[in-house]
C-alpha cells in the first residue's frame, strides 16, 4: 500500500508541478478537471447511501465555477451560483413529481456538492492568480502536503491516542501534532525556496511562511475529518479507487479545498 502510494506521487508530483509553474489555461483546465471529477465522487458516496444528487448538474457546476473563477476572478460568480442553484431546483423539482418522496433532501446534497467542491475548489485557483501567486501557492499547499503526510506515516506508526474515534478512528493526536510541526517547517522551508527561486524579490519572507504553514497545518486536517463524515454515513472507505494507493480525487483534495480558501484570505488579508 504504501509503495503503491509512493510510486503514484512519484509519477504525479513531476506533472503536477508543470502545471503549477506554467499556470494560466493548463493550470485552469487541470483544477477544473480535478475539481470536476471529486464533485462526481461526492455525488457517488450520496447516492450509495440512498440520496440522489443531480450528479451531472452538480459536476458540471462546479467545474463551470473554476473556470469562471479563471476567467474574471469573482465577477461571474453571483451569476454562475445563481443559475445552478435555480437548475438544481428545478430538476429535483420534476424529480419530486416523478415520485421521488426524497428530492428536498436531495436538492441539499445537490447544493453542498456545488459550493463545498465549486466554490471552495475555486479558490486554488484565486491562490495561484494572486500577486506572486506561484510563489504563494508553492509555499501554502506543499506545506498542506507535508502536514498530511507527516501526520499519516507518523500516526499510523506511534500514533495511540485517537482524535476523532466516530469521524476517522485512525487518526491520533499523534500524528495530527507531526501534522502541525512539519507543517509549519515546510511553510518555513518551502518559503526560504521560493525566496531563493524570486532571488529575493518577493513579498514573501520566512516569518510568513512559517505562519502560513502554521495556520494551514492546524486546520486542514478539519477538511480530511469532513469527508471521513461523509463516508462514515454512507458507510464507505474511499471516495472511489481512481488513483491507485490513494483512494479517489476527493480523497486527495479534501485537505486542498481548506488549504485554498484559508490560504488565499491570510494571504490577502496579512501579507499582501
Amino acid at each position: 500500500m504504501l509503495l503503491t502510494r509512493a510510486l503514484v506521487t512519484f509519477v504525479l508530483l513531476p506533472l503536477g508541478l508543470v502545471v503549477i509553474f506554467a499556470g494560466g489555461i493548463p493550470f485552469a483546465l487541470t483544477i477544473a478537471l480535478i475539481v470536476g471529477l471529486a464533485a462526481w465522487e461526492y455525488v457517488k458516496l450520496f447516492q450509495s447511501g440512498g440520496l440522489k444528487p443531480a450528479i451531472w448538474v452538480v459536476t458540471l457546476g462546479a467545474t463551470a465555477m473554476v473556470l469562471g473563477r479563471a476567467y474574471d476572478g469573482f465577477q461571474s460568480a453571483p451569476l454562475l451560483i445563481s443559475l445552478f442553484i435555480l437548475i438544481i431546483m428545478i430538476y429535483h423539482l420534476v424529480a419530486y413529481e416523478r415520485g421521488r418522496d426524497q428530492a428536498a433532501a436531495d436538492f441539499n446534497s445537490s447544493l453542498g456538492g456545488l459550493f463545498y467542491l465549486g466554490w471552495l475548489g475555486a479558490y486554488l485557483i484565486s491562490l495561484r492568480d494572486l500577486p506572486e501567486g506561484l510563489w504563494w501557492f508553492l509555499v501554502a499547499l506543499p506545506a498542506v502536503w507535508l502536514a498530511d503526510t507527516s501526520a499519516y506515516l507518523i500516526g499510523s506508526r506511534f500514533g495511540k491516542h485517537p482524535l476523532c474515534p466516530r469521524l476517522s478512528p485512525k487518526k491520533t493526536w499523534e500524528g495530527f501534532l507531526a501534522g502541525v510541526v512539519f507543517g509549519t517547517l515546510g511553510g518555513w522551508l518551502f518559503a526560504s525556496l521560493c525566496m531563493m527561486a524570486a532571488g529575493g524579490e518577493t513579498q514573501i519572507t520566512l516569518l510568513r511562511g512559517t505562519l502560513l504553514g502554521f495556520i494551514l497545518a492546524l486546520l486542514t486536517p478539519l477538511g480530511d475529518l469532513g469527508e471521513s463524515m461523509i463516508k462514515r454515513q454512507v458507510g464507505a472507505k474511499d471516495s472511489s479507487h481512481m488513483i491507485p494507493g490513494h483512494g479517489g480525487v476527493f480523497d486527495r483534495i479534501d485537505s486542498w479545498l481548506w488549504g485554498g480558501v484559508i490560504g488565499y484570505h491570510i494571504i490577502v488579508a496579512f501579507f499582501l
